[in-house]
Order: C-alpha cells, then structure tokens, then sequence
C-alpha cells in the first residue's frame, strides 16, 4: 500500500520521493474530483537521479538598432556562484557568439552571492590583460589587490549589467570589476553592500564566533561592505514608465516578458548610447 500525500506540503512530499539514485518510485496521480471513482487515477513510475540546477539562464532578444535594423541581443541571467557558474557561463557565451550575438545583458539582479572565487571567474570571461578584478583590506589598512593573469576575453561586444538591492557579495564583486575596468555600465539599483571577509572560530558549545578581518574593496577602491555600489543608470519609476511607454511602442504585440522588462529595456537603451558615441569596443 502506498502513503497519501494529499494535504501535505511540498517539502514533506518531496522527502518522501527521494531514495538512492537509479531506484523507481511509483507516484499514483488523481485528477478530477470524484475520489470515489478509480477512473481518475493513474501512476507514474519515476526513476530517481541527481537533479543538476544550473546557475545561468540565457535567452536571445531580437532588438531593432538605431539604424533599424535587427539584431541580436544575448541575455544571460546568473542567479547564484556555484561552483559550475564560471564554466556554464563560459559555454552559455561561446554558444552566443556562435548565433551571431552583438551586444550582452548580464542580469545578476537578486543574486545574494556564493563562491567568491566563480565570481572572479566570471569577471575572467569578460576581461582581458591583467586587471585588477576586487581589492581587500584588513583591519590594519593592508591592501591586497587580486589581479588577472593575461586575461583573453571570450567576446568584446557591449555589455550592460543590471544589479538591484538583492545583489550581494560576489555580485558586488563582479560588478564592479567590469565596471571599474571600463567594461560594463551598471543599471538598476543600489546593490545590497556585503562585502566583508570573516573567520569563523567553531565554540564547544557547538556555537560559533564571526570576526571580520578584512573587506572587499572595487577596483577603483570603493568600498562595498554596506555602502553597495551605485549603478550608472538608475531604473526609477519615473524612467522606467517613460522608457516602458517609449520602447513598448517599437515591441511586437507577442513580446516576451523579457523584452517587456523594464530594467532590460533601459540597458537595450544604454547599449544605443554606446553604440551612437562610438564607445563600443
């Protein structure tokens, strides 16, 4: 006999799925509202496996330039450092650059962080040369910074990227690696500001004890550790309206909810800008 899972939540129920990987469990499904009747069962056999969530989402938007015409726009959307993200990401814009893609989003809004490291990563994918990509500094005022060792980038095409209040630790850090280096105008939002670097000392009452010993610093040494960093281009209500008004109109009535985005269509927007002072690399 099999366990009723009706009224349970999501979390319970999935516990009780899980089991050792390449062993089946059979989900028996009721649809309808007559329980009564068997008619409205049916089962389904699942075979269990490691489930792979990756980091990157990625999407191609068709965007008019100023001269008219269509081009492609590669948007990427990172929502966390893991230890796949720099990799995932590199194919994501070899695949891009592949399908003939002339200009990049990189959404890292809502991003808390992760791996330091993928972030640095990350920043290596867009960089060239030997940058400095985030600086620290202790609690004496030493400064470490952390530089690029001849750096190739994958692609030179103009970028954008869009941060909010929820982008946080690593993607501060990246953000202000490709803007402090010139690579990437910043639009949004003030980002979240956690940039501090801290050692845990485990207590034996299985407590534990934080002390920051040192914080993040951007290349052109601003300081992230709750102060954020402040995007070049604000998304606010008054902008986002009259952009939405203005680019909506340009818009086929089957535009996806990427293209209705706001905050993309202002970074489509500063990516024109670039494009007519002839900025872009």
């Amino acid at each position: 006999m099999g366990e009723r899972l009706d009224g349970s939540d999501s979390e319970a129920a999935a516990q009780k799925l899980r089991g050792r990987v390449g062993t089946t469990v059979t989900v028996k499904l009721h649809s309808g509202t007559d329980w009564g009747s068997d008619s409205g069962f049916r089962e389904v056999q699942l075979s269990r496996d490691f489930i792979k969530l990756s980091p990157v989402f990625s999407a191609i938007i068709p965007h008019k330039t100023l001269d008219g015409h269509i081009s492609k726009l590669g948007y990427v959307k990172l929502s966390a450092f893991s230890q796949t993200a720099a990799a995932e990401m590199e194919n994501c814009i070899y695949e891009m650059e592949a399908q003939g893609v002339c200009s990049y989003i990189l959404d890292l809004r809502n991003n808390p962080g992760g791996l330091v490291k993928a972030g640095l990563d990350v920043a290596q994918i867009w960089l060239d040369g030997d940058e400095t990509l985030v600086n620290t500094i202790d609690r004496d005022g030493n400064m470490l910074p952390i530089n690029m060792f001849n750096g190739h980038a994958i692609t030179h095409d103009p970028l954008v990227v869009l941060v909010n209040e929820g982008s946080a630790s690593a993607s501060e850090i990246l953000a202000g690696a490709l803007h402090d280096n010139g690579r990437a105008i910043l639009v949004g939002h003030k980002t979240f500001g956690k940039g501090k670097i801290q050692r845990v000392t485990e207590l034996h009452d299985g407590s534990a004890l934080f002390v920051t010993v040192a914080k993040y610093l951007s290349p052109a040494l601003h300081d992230i550790d709750q102060v954020g960093i402040t995007p070049d281009v604000m998304c606010t209500t008054e902008m986002l309206s009259s952009q939405k008004e203005s680019l909506l109109k340009e818009k086929s009535p089957a535009a996806s909810s990427l293209e209705a985005d706001s905050c993309i269509m202002v970074a489509e927007h500063e990516l024109d800008v670039q494009e007519s002072k002839g900025t872009a690399s």
